[in-house]
C-alpha cells in the first residue's frame, strides 16, 4: 500500500468517525429538545404521542381549582388559553408563588389521552411586566395583543371563543 493511499484511508476513517459522532449527538439532542406550543398550535396540529413540550399562554380567570392528591401532595387544575383555544392542565405539586389567574404561564409536560395536559413543571411570570416571549408571540399571532398598544390585556377581556372550539376542556 502506498503512502498516499494510507493517508487517504486514514482521512476516510476520520471522516466516518466524525460523521458517526455527529449523527449520534444530533439524535440524542433531538430527543431532549422541548418545543413550545400554544393551545392554538395544539388545536392545529397535536404533538406526537408521549412527546414532552412546553405549553404557554395565560391562565384563564376563574379556572384554578386546588386539591390534595391521593398521596397527600397538593394538586391543581387550571385552563391555559391564548384566546381562541383553551387546554385544561393538571399539575401535582406546589405552584410557584407568582402563579395567578389571568397571567402568563409556561408548563412543561405531555398531552393526556383525553386532550388535557399533565404538567410536570409550571413556570409563572416574574413580575407585572414580564411575559415569556413564546406567550407574547402566541398572543400576537392570535391577534389578541399588539405590543405597540401597551401591555397585554387580561385573559378575561379577550377569551371569548365558543366552548366547542376549545381543546381539552
Amino acid at each position: 500500500m502506498t503512502r498516499k493511499r494510507r493517508r487517504l484511508m486514514m482521512l476516510g476513517l476520520c471522516a466516518l468517525g466524525i460523521g458517526t459522532a455527529t449523527a449520534l449527538t444530533l439524535t440524542a439532542f433531538q430527543d431532549n429538545l422541548v418545543f413550545f406550543r400554544s393551545p392554538s398550535d395544539i388545536a392545529r396540529e397535536a404533538p406526537r404521542d408521549g412527546r414532552a413540550f412546553r405549553l404557554g399562554g395565560l391562565v384563564e380567570a376563574g379556572s384554578l381549582t386546588r386539591e390534595t392528591a391521593a398521596d397527600g401532595r397538593p394538586a391543581a387544575r387550571f385552563r391555559v388559553t391564548d384566546g381562541p383555544h383553551t387546554i385544561t392542565v393538571t399539575y401535582a405539586g406546589v405552584l410557584p408563588d407568582l402563579f395567578r389567574e389571568g397571567q402568563g404561564v409556561v408548563a412543561l409536560g405531555r398531552l393526556t389521552p383525553d386532550g388535557g395536559f399533565r404538567a410536570s413543571e409550571v413556570l409563572a411570570r416574574h413580575d407585572e411586566t414580564y411575559m415569556p416571549p413564546e406567550v407574547a408571540d402566541a398572543l400576537r399571532r392570535s391577534g389578541h395583543w399588539n405590543p405597540s398598544q401597551g401591555a397585554a390585556p387580561p385573559a378575561a377581556t379577550w377569551n371569548t371563543a365558543p366552548r366547542s372550539t376549545r381543546a381539552g376542556g
